[in-house]
């Protein structure tokens, strides 16, 4: 085959690297020109992730509100409970106390009558 455009080696080394560069070329990205709506979008997304923040904060404020009034309730009755052990044992400890004192009277009746009784 004849060379019809009568090019050199030189030329053709430099034809191929000049191909091989704009193959290479093609697969770099491309400078992005700015969507003009993006500050727009950005703020968008900025605000409602915001909103969203300050959505959870509340609920787990009200769960945290809700675990304190229940541990409170729970503080309550047992300080109730516990107060209602306390006078049951008051109760019995005066019952005994006076069954004590009705059983040293009727002792001290019973001793008084036997007395009388020997000096008669």
């Amino acid at each position: 085959m004849r060379d019809l455009k009568q090019t050199g080696f030189n030329d053709r080394i430099t034809a191929q690297q000049d191909a091989k560069k704009a193959l290479l070329a093609r697969f770099k990205p491309k400078p992005a020109a700015p969507d003009p709506e993006f500050e727009k979008l950005q703020e968008k997304r900025a605000a409602e992730k915001e909103a969203l923040r300050q959505q959870r904060e509340l609920e787990k404020a009200e769960v945290r509100r809700q675990k304190a009034e229940a541990e409170a309730a729970r503080l309550a009755a047992d300080h109730e409970a516990l107060e209602a052990v306390e006078a049951e044992k008051r109760a019995a400890r005066k019952e005994r106390k006076q069954l004590s004192k009705e059983e040293q009277k009727a002792a001290r009746d019973q001793r008084y009558a036997a007395r009388k009784a020997r000096q008669r």
